[in-house]
């Protein structure tokens, strides 16, 4: 019930104006997003590398309804890598990218376009690319994206939601050696016919989905925040006899800072998703709705750094 509560806010222009001009707003997207601007993104970015963590950017944008649109979101990753490189960067951070901020809604073949442009910048840039992956009815075209630019550029990353019920299928089609893969667990309202409504299914189709990927011959990237999930992947990759250079974990920015620092201390590779850019608000939902246990999260990061 909670859940649908906020994906319904995320939705609703009267809430996201109330939630813009609250006198707390600023502080909490100050702690989760690292800003507006290009430059802003950079300066997040070479702070947690210097601390020896992975980055992945995310240019938040996604409700693209036209080619400029679509255009000036590919422009800004252009500039992003270019800036990235410049900057020695890389390859600790690399981008994420939505093919909804693409094109993909009216124009697949732009949104393919627009995406292969951004994977020559992040070659050129001596880094890679990660296909963020959206609701259930861009899967398919998602992967067929996936599927042509791998031709190209095998390092692009895919995204995989472990509450669809097609996901263990898609890790087995997925768990080929050099494949980056990773694995979420779902952010969107989703009927029942295709994906598991209740977080204890959530979790269970989650630890089925990390033991195909740690199994396979790919390079999983377990991104959680859950301490359960944190410890099935620490005791999977011993399991598997996997070498933290195999793997990875993927946390949020501003979300449990302590306990990234601790996995990297013990020598496992951690990336942060990073997100900036001006359209916050349907982020922020996202991640709530992703798991109502992160209004607890939220809320305890603003005031400690466990």
């Amino acid at each position: 019930m909670l859940r649908s509560v906020i994906l319904a806010a995320s939705r609703s222009s009267q809430v996201e104006r109330l939630v813009a001009t609250a006198p707390f707003t600023r502080d909490v997207v100050r702690r989760f997003v690292a800003g507006a601007a290009t430059d802003d993104a950079l300066r997040a970015t070479r702070g947690l590398v210097d601390d020896g963590l992975a980055v992945t950017l995310d240019h938040l944008g996604e409700d693209t309804v036209t080619p400029e649109q679509a255009t000036a979101t590919r422009d800004e990753y252009l500039k992003l890598l270019k800036m990235l490189g410049g900057a020695g960067l890389t390859p600790a951070a690399e981008v994420s990218v939505k093919l909804s901020a693409l094109g993909q809604m009216f124009d697949e073949q732009l949104a393919y376009d627009n995406a292969r442009a951004i994977c020559a910048a992040a070659d050129t840039a001596g880094t890679t690319v990660t296909l963020d992956m959206e609701d259930h009815t861009t899967t398919d075209s998602t992967l067929e994206v996936l599927e042509k630019l791998r031709k190209d550029f095998p390092s692009t990353g895919a995204v995989l939601q472990a509450y669809l019920r097609r996901t263990e299928s898609d890790c087995r089609e997925l768990s080929s050696a050099g494949s980056r893969v990773r694995l979420c667990k779902g952010a969107y309202k989703e009927p029942e016919s295709v994906a598991y409504q209740s977080a204890r299914e959530v979790d269970k189709s989650y630890v089925r989905c990390m033991n195909i990927l740690m199994s396979g011959d790919g390079y999983p990237m377990l991104a959680t925040h859950d301490p359960r999930m944190i410890a099935i992947g620490e005791d999977r990759a011993r399991w598997f006899d996997r070498g933290p250079e195999r793997f990875e974990f993927q946390m949020l920015y501003g979300i449990r800072p302590d306990e990234q620092k601790r996995l990297v201390d013990e020598g496992y590779t951690v990336r942060t998703y990073v997100p900036y850019g001006d359209e916050w608000y349907g982020y922020l939902m996202r991640r709530l709705a992703e798991r109502p246990a992160n209004l607890v999260f939220f809320g305890r990061a603003l005031i400690s750094k466990k």
